[in-house]
Order: C-alpha cells, then sequence, then structure tokens
C-alpha cells in the first residue's frame, strides 16, 4: 500500500458517491470510508453501509468500536467485502463515539486498543491501522502519543494515520476538536524519528499541495480531510504532484469522467443531489464557481433533476472560463 496521500474519512461526507467522485481526480490518492460502527457491519444493511464500487479501491474501511471480538468479525466481513485495509479509529472526539466508548477516548487505553488489533490481525490478511489522536484531556501528549504507539505497535499494527492534536473530550465540539488544540508537528516527527519503522502519516492542518509536499519530506504520507473535500479540484494536482504520474486533471474533465457514474446511478433510483453535492466546491477560486454552485444547489435537487443540471452547471463556469 502506498500511504503518500489519503482523503480522511468524514462522516455525512465521504460516502460512496464523493469516492466515486474522487477518483475522477485522483487515482493513486488512498480513499477511506466514512466510520462505521462494528454492530453496524456485523447486523445492519451490508451493502448500504459498506458498498462500494470497484473503481474506489484502494480504499480503506475505518471501524469504530472497542471489542475485540466484534472488531474481528466486523473485519473478516470487510476483507470479504474486498476492502483493501481496515482502520479501527482512536481519534473521533464526538459525544457519540464516547458513549460508545471508542474514538479518542481509546487513547487512554492502550492495552484495550492493543487488544482489538491483535484479534482483528489475527483472522485476515489485510493491514489492519490506526487513526489517532496525540492525546485526549490534560494527559502528557508525549507519554500518552509514545506509550499509546509502542503497545498498539508491539499487537501488530504498523501504520498509524496521526492527527497531530490533542482531543478534548470535555468542553469542545467535534468542529472545535479539530480547529482549537494546538497542532503539535514537531511531536509527531520526533515519533517518526524514534519510530522509523513504523508508517506515520500526518494528519491535522494540512491543506495545500505545497504543504504535502513539504510533510512528505518528513513523515511516510500525509491525510488531508476538509481541504480536499471543499475544494476537491486540488485532488486532480495530486498524482502528477506527489506521485509523479500523468497530468494534472482539470476540474471540467472530472465531471466528464464522473458523467457515467451519475448516469448508472440515477437509473438505480439515487437523486443526482446525493452525487452533486460533493461537488460544489470544484471550481472554487475561479470564475463562474457561483453560477456552479447556484445551479448544482437550487436545479439538482428537484425530484426527477438529471444530467443535463450537470450540463449546463458546468456549460456556465467552462463559459464563463472562456470569457475571462
Amino acid at each position: 500500500m502506498d500511504y503518500r496521500f489519503s482523503v480522511a474519512p468524514m462522516m455525512d461526507w465521504t460516502d460512496r458517491h464523493c469516492r466515486a467522485f474522487h477518483r475522477t481526480l485522483t487515482k493513486r490518492a488512498l480513499l477511506w470510508t466514512e466510520m462505521v460502527t462494528a454492530d453496524a457491519v456485523i447486523h445492519g444493511d451490508r451493502q448500504r453501509l459498506i458498498g462500494y464500487a470497484d473503481v474506489e479501491h484502494p480504499l480503506v474501511l475505518q471501524l469504530g468500536g472497542s471489542e475485540p471480538a466484534k472488531l474481528a468479525e466486523a473485519a473478516q466481513i470487510a476483507e470479504g467485502f474486498g476492502y483493501d485495509e481496515v482502520n479501527l479509529n482512536c481519534g473521533c472526539p464526538s459525544e457519540r463515539v464516547q458513549s460508545g466508548a471508542f474514538g479518542a477516548c481509546l487513547m487512554a487505553e492502550p492495552d484495550l486498543v492493543a487488544e482489538c488489533v491483535a484479534a482483528m490481525s489475527a483472522v485476515v490478511s489485510i493491514p489492519i491501522t490506526i487513526k489517532n489522536r496525540i492525546a485526549i484531556d490534560d494527559l502528557p501528549a508525549r507519554e500518552t502519543l509514545f506509550t499509546f504507539i509502542d503497545k498498539v505497535s508491539a499487537a501488530g499494527c504498523s501504520v498509524f494515520t496521526v492527527h497531530a492534536r490533542k482531543a478534548w473530550l470535555k468542553g469542545l465540539s467535534p468542529k472545535e476538536n479539530r480547529e482549537v488544540p494546538p497542532l503539535d508537528y514537531g511531536l509527531v516527527a520526533e515519533l517518526k524519528a524514534a519510530r522509523p519503522e513504523l508508517t506515520i502519516i500526518l494528519n491535522g492542518g494540512i491543506s495545500t499541495i505545497d504543504q504535502c509536499q513539504d510533510h512528505l519530506a518528513t513523515y511516510d504520507g500525509v491525510m488531508l480531510g476538509r481541504a480536499a473535500y471543499q475544494t476537491p479540484g486540488l485532488l486532480g494536482q495530486v498524482d502528477a504532484a506527489l506521485f509523479g504520474e500523468g497530468a494534472v486533471i482539470a476540474p471540467g474533465d472530472a465531471v466528464r469522467a464522473y458523467e457515467p457514474y451519475i448516469v448508472a446511478r440515477l437509473v438505480e433510483g439515487v437523486s443526482l443531489h446525493a452525487m452533486t453535492r460533493h461537488m460544489l466546491g470544484l471550481f472554487a477560486g475561479q470564475p463562474g464557481a457561483r453560477q456552479w454552485r447556484r445551479t448544482l444547489s437550487e436545479q439538482g435537487v428537484k425530484k426527477g433533476a438529471g444530467l443535463d443540471v450537470l450540463r449546463a452547471a458546468l456549460a456556465a463556469v467552462e463559459g464563463n472560463a472562456l470569457a475571462g
């Protein structure tokens, strides 16, 4: 697995339609599902929850949970579905996740996380990886991070995506937890230097391809979240700039490449808006971007909206660019 660039798992955002769209912009980025609980994978509608299109590979299923046996069963199901990797969420600070005794609160329970990793690794052949914070609440960052990494890596995990902030489980909202706690890239760099045998991916506060290139001098990979979602056009630069492959993908070309997927889903009864809502920021900063967003937002939500709406929005923005 090449970990140079990943798009973060984001609840209500990185669904299968979003990932299929992102794949028109980059073939090499590692894409992640939204977090799904182990219980949901075991007992829920699996096609709805973890179904995906073949084009989405390489693809990671992120699991939430803290019971080794259930996580092992869910990992087996994921492997059977063809996922390339399973990741255990040890970084999400939301109250809903805390109430389930998983997510960021697991940073305080490295022995339990090690048990979970061992249980999953024993029953699948695909990688089991971790996404974590540097610490939570008042716990000392360096001691917490190194203890966590050492115990979990001893259980068989060698790949860690580290959001370089603490998570505050009380007093900050999930949104504030992504922005308020200060970034500590230095600590994550220290971890990579001290544990060179591990694959360390940096997450948090990265918003440009230039920043990605700078960080790749230190870390094994970078992960972008909101920047990749809100300004997806930057993903068109990833393969050329970070992997040295192909040319930059223009936004308009990505839209046209996404059309067959949209047509197939419309036939299945998926609404146009369910797919185009992930594209609103595609032309951010370019002439016609506002009209692009308005057309998709106002026309794309209407019952029966089809490919003509997308094409009209694209014609408007490309016409604007020509006029400019």
